[in-house]
């Protein structure tokens, strides 16, 4: 049973990668004289840091360093750059990979994961304590419900933890 909502949020969240995909396609669009001597990329956010400009400085000043120009902002969760491809030659000496496309310092992958497991545990928890009688406290079912509301409570302090780093 608590397959279904793991399933149904990966499929949401394909569906919303291929849509930003064909938006991004469709927003890119060049000639071939924009092109001569330039590449792009886009850089994303999955916690939406790029809606403080002090975010947007910040990355604008890290990718200066490896030759990008910010040509526009998306929206919260992607920045699009382009660079001489001249500034290749320089790519050694950086301290970063000029071609990373991620701004998060925490991959939300990784997010995604621990919320998952922290379901998948809480789930557990609940299933073999409703369905086996096993009582954690004096005879009541208290012990399982705040084992719940402990693993939800470690969930929200994670994410928020992850986003309050994300500046």
């Amino acid at each position: 049973m608590s397959y279904v909502p793991i399933n149904a949020a990966v499929i949401a969240a394909a569906a919303k990668a291929a849509k930003d995909r064909a938006e991004e396609e469709k927003m890119t669009n060049y000639r071939s004289d924009d092109l001569d001597g330039w590449e792009f990329k886009i850089m994303r956010s999955s916690m939406g840091k790029f809606r403080k400009p002090e975010a947007i400085r910040a990355l604008c000043v890290q990718e200066a360093k490896a030759g990008w120009e910010m040509l526009e902002k998306f929206d919260n969760h992607r920045i699009r750059f382009k660079r001489r491809v001249e500034k290749r030659s320089q790519d050694q000496y950086l301290e970063s990979d000029p071609y990373r496309s991620s701004a998060d310092s925490f991959n939300g992958r990784v997010v995604a994961l621990i919320v998952g497991l922290l379901a998948l545990l809480g789930g557990l928890v609940a299933f073999f304590s409703f369905n086996y009688d096993i009582e954690i406290t004096d005879g009541s079912q208290f012990g399982t419900v705040a084992v719940l509301v402990v693993l939800l409570a470690v969930a929200v302090a994670a994410v928020a933890t992850i986003k309050r780093r994300q500046g």
